[in-house]
């Protein structure tokens, strides 16, 4: 099936599903890509290349670690649609996201429109709670406001995650325009993720969670 215009592959010669012998599809069982990984682990161990030349045993270091590089990213759903749509030419990462820090707050201006009166106070208390810690304060309420905030935040990343799983489909099996549509849909809701995920960890940062 060819890909639209709008969506040029900027694969190298050997991706990360081929090295799996996969194909580019989202839906993935997680078993056996982990046993095609442990099989190809052992085919690239040191203790086969005992006897090999130096330049063999830099090649199956150099393999060694893009079969790693491609289990990591592959494993996680997440890491994997990314992957797989930077593959077909979407902008993909932190500086497409809209996301926006200054002075240490999350930007307001470039939350999503349902989340900005949130995003708003969330500032506040987050600067209150900077402010009562630097002065060795305790704020009970304030706690709890910013951890109810965090579940929140939370739960609004898990429908996202099921949201992407919905379009995982349209990917795998829809035609040339079905895959653009969902294209556009995942690249949005990736970058909705992305923010939530912020917002989660400012509140862990300023609030001393590991």
């Amino acid at each position: 099936m060819s890909m639209p215009a709008t969506s040029k592959t900027n694969a190298p010669a050997q991706d990360y599903f081929a090295i799996f012998g996969l194909p580019r599809k989202l839906w993935m069982e997680r078993d056996a890509l982990e046993q095609k990984y442990l099989q190809l682990s052992w085919k690239l161990h040191p203790d086969n290349f005992v006897n090999a030349t130096e330049e063999e045993r830099e090649r199956s270091l150099r393999r060694s670690s893009e079969l790693n590089d491609a289990y990591r990213t592959l494993k996680d759903s997440i890491h994997r649609t990314e992957y797989l749509l930077k593959l077909h030419g979407a902008e993909i990462g932190e500086e497409h996201s809209g996301k926006d820090r200054r002075k240490g707050e999350m930007g307001a201006s470039r939350a999503p429109a349902d989340l900005l009166e949130e995003v708003f106070d969330l500032n506040m208390q987050l600067e209150e709670m900077r402010m009562a810690r630097a002065s060795g304060e305790d704020d009970p309420a304030l706690a709890k406001s910013l951890s109810d905030a965090k579940a929140k935040f939370e739960g609004l990343q898990a429908e996202v995650d099921d949201e992407l799983r919905a379009q995982w489909t349209a990917w795998d099996n829809g035609n040339d325009a079905a895959r653009q549509a969902a294209q556009k849909t995942m690249v949005a809701l990736l970058d909705r993720r992305r923010y939530l995920s912020s917002l989660v960890r400012e509140v862990n940062e300023t609030m001393g969670a590991i």
